[in-house]
Formats: structure tokens, sequence, C-alpha cells
């Protein structure tokens, strides 16, 4: 049996992904604080029963088992519920609000013979968490959605697994696997850095495209055209390869990964506009989609630099910083500059931070006006 944690839950993605450390399990019964246990050996879990059934390493209901699932909806990732699917259901009715942001919600009965992926199901990992947690059990996983039913991939959970974004998502989830489980043909195409990603994820049910001049209008007839009913595309490219008008007739559908960082130094007090124009500036110019940012970064004396914080918060990406010390033993690698080793005490911020936010990875020229540099890499 394989009880190895999967990528899927071992890291923060597009959405709402289940992470281990955030897992919370409420038992109801004897036999639910015993298969609390048995979970408690293979994942770090938080686990909630009433005060009657109190043991060591369980949490008391804060009043209630409602009370309790309340809270746990706002502040953990993943729901793990022992007891009945009804009562579960009662619960949670009144919470659930959005696919993309509610967390899974999983049911196992007290015996452990079935597991149900109840809520959030791709994009919260409620899927995943239900196989996961039936392997461990030799339980009966218990899924509905359609595209796992059929036993295809969704487009929802190819995004999840690459950390991606996508214009207009919740329309292009809706109409892509519709089409997957009504056995029309969605192509994928993967452009070529992201090719080595393929492999770790479920592309099950899209037909493979390995070259987007095969759908050109202007090259072949419509008989050599793959017959696809819609296309979606994995880049971080700003443009596709393919001018528009040769795929006018296609709904094609760009999904990107969240893989460029941005290492930044910039003067106290710049402003938030400066920084927005220059990092798009420097998106464009090396023809990223600047859906594709994953974090920005900068070295530790710039922690409280407002238009820092407020940049990461616009793109909805971490902001990492560095010491001093770190950027140092990178910084014979780059020019570097006097008045910034006077000022923050080394001689070049932006280029050592994307460096080591990228493992090395750089692209691109740095730029530099107006009192900011700003230099990206490409992570993977």
């Amino acid at each position: 049996m394989n009880t190895t944690i999967p990528n899927s839950m071992t890291r923060g993605l597009a959405m709402n992904i289940v992470k281990p450390e955030s897992i919370a399990v409420f038992c109801l019964t004897p036999g639910g604080v015993r298969l609390a246990r048995r979970l408690q050996t293979h994942l770090p879990l938080t686990c909630f029963t009433s005060d009657k059934l109190l043991e060591s390493g369980f949490l008391p209901f804060n009043g209630s088992f409602g009370n309790t699932i309340r809270e746990a909806f706002k502040q953990y990732s993943a729901l793990v519920v022992v007891g009945a699917i009804g009562l579960t259901v009662r619960v949670i009715a009144p919470l659930v609000n959005d696919k993309m942001t509610d967390p899974a919600v999983v049911v196992i009965d007290e015996r452990g013979q079935h597991v149900i992926s109840l809520l959030s199901g791709h994009v919260g990992g409620a899927n995943t968490l239900t196989r996961y947690l039936a392997g461990i059990l030799g339980a009966d996983p218990v899924i509905t959605t359609a595209t796992d039913v059929n036993e295809m991939a969704a487009l929802d959970t190819l995004a999840t697994q690459l950390d991606g974004e996508m214009q207009d998502f919740r329309h292009a989830v809706k109409v892509v696997n519709q089409m997957l489980v009504s056995n029309q043909k969605v192509g994928l195409w993967w452009d070529t850095p992201l090719l080595a990603e393929r492999e770790r994820c479920d592309t099950r049910g899209f037909v493979p495209v390995d070259c987007l001049e095969q759908l050109s209008l202007d090259q072949l007839s419509l008989a050599q055209r793959p017959p696809l009913d819609a296309l979606v595309c994995i880049t971080l490219r700003d443009t596709l390869p393919l001018p528009a008008d040769q795929l006018a007739t296609l709904p094609v559908y760009k999904l990107v990964p969240r893989r460029v960082v941005a290492g930044i130094g910039c003067r106290r007090a710049t402003s938030l506009q400066t920084l927005v124009e220059l990092l798009q500036q420097q998106m464009a110019e090396n023809h990223f989609d600047i859906m594709a940012l994953r974090a920005i970064g900068s070295v530790t004396i710039k922690k409280d630099e407002p238009a820092l914080h407020q940049l990461a918060q616009c793109w909805r990406v971490p902001f990492e910083l560095f010491s001093v010390g770190e950027l140092s033993r990178h910084e014979q690698r780059f020019p570097a500059s006097d008045f910034v080793r006077q000022t923050v005490g080394v001689g070049s911020v932006s280029q050592p931070v994307a460096w080591l936010m990228s493992d090395g990875k750089l692209v691109g020229n740095t730029l530099r006006q107006q009192g900011v540099t700003i230099t990206l890499g490409v992570s993977h």
C-alpha cells in the first residue's frame, strides 16, 4: 500500500490546495477517535472531539461540533469528518461560498469503509486527499466529479498541479471540463520550456498537440488539421507563437504557470505606480505574461518598504527577503555599485536576489530606471 504524501498535497498551489499541516479531523464517536489515531501515524493532523471522548493529542470542541467546524472552515485547507455525511452537509451548508477558495471537505464512516469527497474536489484537493486517506485505511474512495468518474483529467486539476493562472478561469473550467466529459476533443499544447513538467501532470482525455503550426489555417487544409473543439496552451508567454487569425475558429485557453521571479532593488519611498509600471515593462520586454509572476524579492533592509509590499499584494504573490550575508555570497557574479554598497551593505540587490529565487536561472537584462533595478528569473 502506497502512503506517500502526493505532490499535490505538499505545495501551496493556484487557489486552495490541501497541505498536510493544515488538515483538521473531527471525531464524533469512540470509533471515530480510534480511526483518527490511525490517520495520525501517517499525517500531521489537528484532531478535535467532544470533552467526553478527549484523549491525549486531541483538542476539545469549542462548545460544539458545529461551532468548531465553522471556525475551522476559515482556518484549515481541509476538513475531515469521521461521521455521518448528512450531519456534515447540514453543518457546512451555510459556509459554502466558492469552489476556488472553499476548503476540501472529506467524510469517513467510523468503521473506515468509505472515504467520501464532499466539497472542493479539484481545486481544493478533496479528491486527492480522499484517495490518499482511502489508501491508508484500505477503504473505498467515493468520488463523484464527472471528469474523475470518466477517468479524465480536469482543467482545474491541471491548473492546480502547475500552480497556474488563467483569464476568466471559472468560465474556462466549466467549458473545458464539460467538453472533456462530452467526448469532445480538447487539444493540449506545452511550450518548450515547460515540456519537462508534462510527465508529472494528469492529462488524460486531452489531445496532445506537439506543434501549433499543425493548426494553421494557411498552411494546412481542413482535412489535415487536427479536429479539435478547443485548445489549451500551457506557456509563460504573453502572446502565443501563432497569429491570432489562424486560430480564429478555435476556442483557445492559455494556462500560465507561475514560474517567474523578480529581484527588485529600489530607492526609499519609491512609489507603487513606478514599481508597477517598471515591472510590467520588464515582463513585457522578456515576453512574459504578467500572470507568470510567482514572487518578488529584495534585501531585508527593504522589509518595511510600503510599495514593495503593495506590489506583492497587487499580484497576490509572496514578498521574499534575503539578508546581506546571503546576497554577498553571490555578489561577485554581478556588477557592483559603491552607492548601493554604502546604502544597503552589498554591491547589488536585484541580481543576487533573482539568482537565489530562481536557483541561478536568470532571464534577460536587468532593468535600471528611476532608481529601481529589476532582474527576472524562472523557477521550475
